[in-house]
């Protein structure tokens, strides 16, 4: 893996507290082309060195945010000082099964349009094509996993039955493939089409190709989380068992003793996994996963402005949707008040982004069921909405489960739309400024659960730690100051704290500007190869 860019002089970071394994030390951090060649309280400085004045400040390495939606939005510059002023400096996408590649991307960006968007660059060419678009054009580093919801569409369409032996021979190929162009792993979405329809076996099969080459298997699993864990968790370990893979689980969320006592178990059955987790209480999907029947959510397919066309289809419909929403243990009978519309692309109702359905369905003087449909018909199902769960949880409810071992910090950040939820330009600093300066984490151990596990887990590469030899993507943060501003009615404020951050041992956030370089790149799995020409690390 090649990591290792050329960035002209010296530059010494002085004066900052380093974290290493007992807690911050002052220390100088010397960078020369690309990566952290020196660390220590007296360090000889080369003559032509630049310096940054790290005083009263924490040097930490970058954070990693191991679930976003950002590989689409990266390129532009809100998303990217959203991402920066948290001090992330790599993102790893292809989440939840859905991504560009393999195909040509059109699927996925019409499937995921409201969570990820439409690639602005990307035109095919599998994931050779698709890391390339990142090679110096972004100031932050993107790797990918091969999204197995795409992979099936590409072999199945959204054919909901089982494969033969002939598709899945064609899905083990695509997703071998993948990996070899540099893939990290294989990512599912278990309640997504077509990703819903895969069975056990399957997914199995196709984690033995990622075993192989000792990638990771991330799964939002089967289920709708929360009082339904186990059964998501049981499935993801029998993927483990039947393939050899190593798992790791998309945005963990559900009581604390349950997700932690799941975990032990799984534990001691020999299936340790690790984890992703944002520091909020609500959640944040389309609409059409939350709502409809499978059958009824394939994109670009009107098959749902076809079941709702007369009065005997939209009373089935509006039936089905209640009986649903009511049954789900996140929901149930007040669900209309627990769903906040986040993102409706249809011009007509732009007014009801931020509202609640219930409010939203008063100012149109109509029922939250009907007003649901009528907004996935206007919009080709492009809504998202975030979920306000019965029983919110604070720092303190969350910090037992923040501090297990295998959880690594994701935001499962969307960045698309007016009023996103606050988790996409918060959770990094929301985890520094809430958990960390309350006492509820340490130094140590906000550079294990922000950087360095999810660094080690997902093989990304000589970085995740502030040490001689390590890629200098670094953070600087005022351990005072540092926190999240956005909310849920202000939920693209940018974090505050974090002035200064490095990639590749270049300045991509210096006073808490954009400096307008761009020295990230596509992260390459350990034992792909990168293609000729380009900046892949």
């Amino acid at each position: 893996m090649t990591t290792t860019a050329e960035t002209g002089a010296p530059l010494v970071l002085r004066g900052g507290s380093v974290v290493d394994r007992d807690g911050p030390t002052r220390a100088d951090v010397l960078v020369e082309r690309g990566r952290i060649t020196a660390v220590g309280a007296t360090l000889p400085v080369p003559d032509d060195a630049s310096t940054i004045d790290c005083g009263g400040r924490t040097v930490l390495p970058g954070a990693v945010d191991a679930h976003s939606h950002a590989g689409s939005r990266v390129f532009d510059e809100d998303v990217q000082l959203a991402l920066l002023r948290q001090g992330v400096t790599s993102i790893v996408t292809g989440q939840d099964g859905v991504g560009p590649a393999p195909g040509d991307g059109r699927w996925a960006g019409r499937y995921f349009a409201a969570i990820d968007g439409p690639h602005p660059r990307y035109r095919g060419g599998g994931t050779t094509g698709l890391l390339a678009t990142y090679d110096g054009t972004t100031p932050l580093n993107v790797a990918t996993l091969v999204p197995a919801g795409t992979i099936r569409h590409e072999v199945l369409g959204d054919e909901d039955r089982p494969a033969t032996a002939e598709e899945t021979t064609a899905m083990r190929a695509l997703v071998r493939r993948g990996l070899a162009e540099g893939a990290l792993g294989l990512a599912t979405g278990l309640d997504y089409v077509p990703g819903l329809y895969a069975d056990t076996a399957e997914l199995a099969a196709l984690c033995a190709e990622v075993a192989a080459v000792d990638g990771v298997y991330v799964s939002h699993v089967r289920g709708g989380y929360e009082a339904n864990l186990r059964v998501g968790l049981d499935e993801v370990a029998e993927i483990v068992r039947s393939s050899g893979v190593r798992a790791h689980v998309s945005h963990l969320h559900a009581p604390v003793d349950t997700a932690l006592g799941v975990l032990e178990d799984l534990a001691a059955a020999g299936v340790r996994l690790t984890f992703d987790a944002y520091p909020y209480s609500r959640g944040c999907t389309i609409l059409s996963m939350l709502l409809l029947p499978a059958a009824l959510a394939r994109p670009g397919t009107d098959d749902l402005a076809r079941a709702v066309a007369d009065d005997a289809g939209r009373r089935r419909v509006r039936t089905a949707v209640l009986d649903r929403v009511t049954a789900r243990p996140d929901l149930g009978p007040g669900w209309a008040d627990q769903v906040t519309l986040s993102h409706v692309p249809s011009p007509a109702h732009h007014d009801l982004q931020g509202r609640t359905l219930t409010d939203a369905a008063a100012v149109r003087r109509t029922e939250p069921v009907d007003l649901a449909i009528d907004l996935l018909v206007a919009s080709d199902l492009q809504v998202t909405a975030i979920m306000r769960v019965p029983h919110p949880r604070s720092p303190a409810d969350l910090a037992p489960l923040v501090r297990h071992p295998g959880h690594t910090a994701g935001s499962d950040g969307i960045h698309v739309g007016t009023h996103p939820h606050p988790r996409a330009t918060g959770t990094v600093a929301r985890y520094l400024g809430d958990f960390v300066r309350a006492g509820l984490l340490s130094w140590p151990d906000a550079q294990r659960h922000l950087s360095t596990t999810a660094v080690e887990h997902l093989r990304l590469g000589d970085r995740g730690v502030v040490r001689a030899g390590a890629v200098a993507d670094l953070a600087v943060v005022d351990p005072e100051r540092v926190a999240a501003r956005s909310t849920y009615d202000d939920p693209t404020a940018t974090a505050v704290g974090t002035d200064d951050v490095l990639v590749a041992g270049v300045p991509v956030l210096a006073a808490g500007r954009l400096t307008g370089t761009t020295p990230g790149a596509g992260i390459r799995r350990a034992g792909a190869t990168a293609p000729r020409g380009t900046g892949g690390r």
